[in-house]
């Protein structure tokens, strides 16, 4: 392979089995890094890369043009000082750390030094940000998305998702970045308001398993958003629906992927569209590959992240801050 040498550090990420193929088409993975190298043996043969339990041993290797960034929360913004520290260009997922401060010092950080740097929020862009489009600049958003239990964190090797301190959030901070960025993109404006609520009831378990955010900016437009992990472990994955009302008409995407839009002057389409996320990690990837070389043009940007996650930890803050992960 003649892409970057590339780095991944936390593999055993449960996206890293989405985007397993594109990455070793698209890169050259030099190393990867996982706390239990048990769980990654199989990549380490599919990429012909070596496993390592420290990340660290990873960031000096000669020449690396790329890295990956995944692995539980509390340590994110650490690895990736690391690499803003060597020049190394790198992927970070959401939420880059458990607060505000850890993410806005990365995206300082990674400015101040010039070090290009994306998030795979891959829902922009995709089928449903594309029919909601439609509809022109939101007035108003609602998105619902109940993904699958918090047991399959243990299921799939990364328990540590039910920790709050080391994910920093459970569903809340998890899921709802993606729709968060979504609404702001389109409405191309910033959270002035958060209301919010969270809950535990339906699992019990040390992280949340239902949120709802309203978010309204500052000319009045508003998104409301629901995540959960309430759906039953299930081959349909998930539920998920999503709604914009705006200057040009109504769109609405439902779970099974019927979709219509209705004009200002009452004429309707309908079509069928994709509403698995999955497959936008593949493409992500790729897109990462095209653009390395213009500093990721086009795609989100660490100070976007920044945006949208600010109204989710003011959610947490608002019921109590997550030492405990309760609020």
């Amino acid at each position: 392979m003649s892409g970057p040498r590339t780095i991944i550090l936390g593999a055993s990420h449960w996206h890293i089995p989405l985007c397993t193929r594109a990455i070793g088409e698209e890169h050259q993975v030099v190393g990867i890094s996982d706390e239990d190298v048990s769980l990654v043996r199989g990549l380490a043969e599919v990429w012909d890369a070596p496993v390592e339990a420290d990340w660290r041993s990873l960031v000096d290797l000669p020449d690396l043009g790329l890295a990956y960034v995944f692995g539980p929360h509390s340590g994110m913004a650490e690895k990736c000082l690391a690499l803003i520290e060597r020049g190394i260009p790198f992927v970070v997922e959401k939420p880059l750390g458990t607060s505000l401060a850890e993410l806005s010092e990365v995206r300082k950080a990674a400015e101040a030094a010039g070090v290009p740097a994306t998030v795979p929020l891959v829902q922009r862009g995709g089928p449903i940000d594309r029919w909601l489009a439609k509809a022109g600049r939101p007035t108003y958003q609602r998105t619902s998305f109940i993904a699958g239990p918090p047991s399959r964190y243990l299921d799939n090797g990364n328990p540590w998702m039910l920790d709050p301190a080391a994910a920093g959030g459970g569903c809340l901070a998890n899921l709802a970045p993606h729709f968060v960025d979504l609404f702001l993109q389109g409405s191309n404006e910033s959270a002035e308001k958060v209301d919010s609520r969270l809950s535990f009831v339906l699992h019990g378990a040390g992280v949340e398993d239902h949120a709802s955010v309203i978010i309204t900016t500052p000319s009045g437009r508003e998104a409301i958003i629901e995540v959960g992990y309430a759906f039953p472990g299930s081959p349909l994955k998930r539920y998920c629906s999503y709604t914009s009302a705006g200057e040009a008409g109504f769109a609405s995407v439902d779970s099974d992927g019927s979709a219509t839009f209705t004009a200002l002057d009452g004429a309707t389409e309908s079509a069928v569209i994709g509403v698995d996320s999955d497959p936008l990690y593949d493409a992500f990837v790729r897109r990462v590959a095209k653009t390395l070389d213009d500093g990721f043009q086009g795609l989100p940007t660490l100070a976007q992240l920044e945006d949208a996650m600010r109204p989710i930890w003011q959610a947490y803050d608002d019921h109590g801050g997550r030492e405990n992960g309760r609020p």
